[in-house]
């Protein structure tokens, strides 16, 4: 199973957001690229939750509920339902992934402004660790 993560500006829709929603559908994406990734997402995959600009930190866990389908907003682009699995006892904050050496190829440094990225299991595992979601 594909692991991944979304960011979404706190301030904006934040965890918060989405936790007092239930389920919600993932809107605003605008770029091919994180368009292909939501189309690719299963049911049941787990997700990170990745607040950019105000705390640019990693501060949970989330589950796809619904997989793609049209945004009606603009057909061109998906949307995909999203529900709160678990908070982080620690965010991860975009320093602590820039200082771990195991996590230099991450997509979130490596292509900084995409907003839906694919993570690796190994990615996974040692953010979560960081996160003490385990």
């Amino acid at each position: 199973m594909a692991h991944w993560l979304m960011k979404s500006e706190p301030n904006v829709y934040g965890w918060d957001n989405l936790k007092a929603d239930g389920v919600a559908p993932w809107t605003d994406v605008r770029n091919y690229q994180a368009r292909n990734n939501m189309r690719s997402m299963k049911k049941g995959e787990q997700v990170f939750f990745y607040h950019s600009n105000i705390g640019r930190e990693v501060v949970g866990v989330m589950e796809v509920v619904n997989e793609h389908y049209p945004d009606p907003a603009d057909p061109r682009f998906v949307l995909v339902d999203m529900k709160c699995k678990k908070l982080f006892r620690n965010p991860v904050t975009l320093a602590d992934i820039k200082a771990d050496p195991r996590l230099q190829n991450i997509a979130l440094i490596r292509q900084s402004r995409l907003s839906v990225m694919p993570i690796t299991d190994e990615e996974w595992e040692i953010i979560t660790d960081l996160g003490n979601a385990k």
